[in-house]
């Protein structure tokens, strides 16, 4: 509603109660104002339709692709949101991303865990519903600027001012964006996968993102060790985070089917098959055995399953894992995707062990032959070489076209002595234009660093403490953050009313009058900032 609109309906309002006469109207409006989202809930829905009008514009324009960084704590995420709000304009276009492995290396109670879903899973709930918080303290704390300017224009009688700020009121854009959160593999079974995409729906998650892995064998993407399970045990925690959405009223809440096939070379189980050819049987057929020529030639305490025609004794571990055969890593990958659209999925994640256009191409392509409008989100992951990867990219690429390489040594192409060379020049293009290209040629709608946060943290933190407590002492914080901040604009060096000091006096002054004791006055420090 707008904002004068709502003046005069909380004035209608306060005129029927005349024991709430001590209220300004202006003053219960410009706090409706800035709280646009009362529940988990109303945010989840809003976030949705955002995606699914991405995804739409996605498939009209590759161009328009969309684009998260991974945030461990509510206020990375809402400096990383009024950034993006300060450079570009808007906010279209840029999500959160929640990240399971953060979640376990940085909000667990136990202490720094690694990424195998050994955290609290309220912990993924919990990080959703506080940067939301953040978010939405963020749309208070950018308006209430706003509403204080309004409030000065008017006492000074200036009308068109006033009127362009109301403007600016009304028209304000949310820094509440999208969230695409990582249930990891569901945490137990499909129950408890609903229950816990119940929580994660409630706190404002119009995303959910799950993996087909084990549960209670889950490791990180970027790790060995990696254990799949039979399509009907993934669909099944697919259709429960369905009605989980359905249930709870987001009707176009999305869901992220990721296949860790590429890297698992293992299985949990055989899947259950009723006849060749069906999806169990495709399955099974991935693997690894040897084929039995005689019944006598079972041992006691064999597996032995039919494929193609013959017995087989699949390769079994010691922890009584499954072997698949070598090399059929990307066929399993297109077979997740493509069963994975086909029930109820609406966006594709494939893990993959480095970052390469063509071999992401090569999958999705095979995957649009059957759902054209598969559509990836895609982990641009700090797991990645990304300098020497790109490097390598490029020496191949030349090498195959015949040019001479000589100069270049393949392994060692991380070296700073090739950064200034053609070569590294060219690499780094092909980097900068790595999402472009692979939105374009690969069926990438969504792109994201996982947990970039967690790295930019270490390293900022690292360069201020070899500073202060070294020879530069106080000098590294005033010309290292302090200088940068002021001349950058970061909201941050004014810190008191970052946090909401200014609001609070707003409301001190709402709720007592002039018997506020407010903390904003003219020895606050806060005013050397200007």
């Amino acid at each position: 509603m707008p904002y004068a609109q709502d003046v005069d309906q909380i004035a209608s309002l306060l005129k029927q109660h005349p024991t709430w006469n001590a209220i300004n109207p202006k003053h219960a409006a410009r706090m409706r104002a800035q709280n646009k989202f009362k529940t988990g809930l109303d945010i989840a829905k809003y976030t949705a339709k955002i995606m699914r009008e991405d995804m739409a514009n996605y498939d009209n324009d590759t161009s328009q692709y969309t684009q998260s960084l991974g945030c461990w704590h509510g206020f990375i995420g809402q400096q990383k949101m009024l950034s993006i709000k300060k450079h570009f304009g808007t906010t279209k276009r840029r999500y959160l991303y929640l990240s399971g492995w953060m979640v376990a290396a940085l909000r667990s109670e136990f202490g720094p865990l690694p990424d195998q879903s050994m955290h609290e899973k309220t912990a993924v709930s919990g990080l959703i519903e506080e940067l939301y918080t953040f978010l939405r303290q963020a749309d208070a704390w950018e308006l209430n600027h706003l509403f204080r300017a309004l409030e000065e224009a008017e006492n000074a009688g200036d009308n068109a001012k006033a009127d362009e700020l109301i403007r600016q009121i009304d028209n304000h854009e949310t820094h509440v964006v999208p969230i695409i959160a990582d249930i990891d593999a569901g945490f137990g079974n499909a129950e408890a996968t609903y229950l816990l995409a119940k929580q994660m729906i409630e706190a404002g998650a119009c995303c959910i993102q799950i993996e087909n892995q084990v549960s209670d064998e889950k490791q990180c993407g970027h790790q060995d060790g990696k254990v799949t399970v039979p399509h009907a045990d993934f669909l099944s925690k697919i259709n429960a985070v369905r009605l989980a959405f359905l249930e709870l009223g987001v009707d176009d809440g999305v869901i992220v089917a990721r296949t860790d096939s590429l890297g698992a070379g293992l299985t949990q189980k055989i899947a259950v098959t009723n006849e060749p050819g069906d999806l169990g049987d495709q399955y099974n057929s991935f693997i690894d055995g040897e084929v039995i020529e005689k019944a006598e030639d079972i041992n006691n305490g064999d597996v032995v399953i039919k494929q193609d025609g013959q017995l087989v004794r699949p390769k079994r571990l010691a922890s009584g894992l499954f072997q698949f055969k070598p090399g059929t890593g990307e066929d399993r990958v297109v077979l997740d995707c493509i069963t994975s659209l086909q029930n109820g999925a609406d966006l594709l994640w494939i893990e993959t062990e480095k970052p390469h256009v063509g071999q992401i191409a090569a999958m999705v392509n095979r995957i649009k032959e059957v759902v054209p409008d598969a559509k990836l989100v895609y982990n641009n992951s700090p797991s990645f070489n990304w300098t020497l990867n790109f490097r390598q990219q490029v020496f191949d690429a030349w090498k195959e076209e015949g040019k001479d390489v000589s100069a270049y040594e393949r392994a060692k192409l991380m070296n700073e002595e090739y950064d200034n060379t053609e070569l590294g020049q060219l690499a780094d293009e092909w980097c900068r234009n790595f999402q472009r290209d692979g939105s374009r040629e690969a069926g990438i709608f969504h792109h994201l660093i996982t947990l970039p946060t967690y790295h930019t943290a270490a390293l900022s933190t690292d360069n201020l403490a070899k500073g202060y407590f070294g020879d530069e002492g106080m000098l590294a914080y005033v010309a290292g953050v302090q200088r940068k901040e002021i001349r950058q604009g970061i909201a941050t060096v004014k810190h008191q009313d970052m946090a909401g000091s200014n609001i609070g006096d707003d409301h001190k002054e709402f709720f007592a009058g002039e018997a506020a004791l407010k903390a904003g006055g003219k020895d606050n420090t806060m005013n050397q900032f200007g």
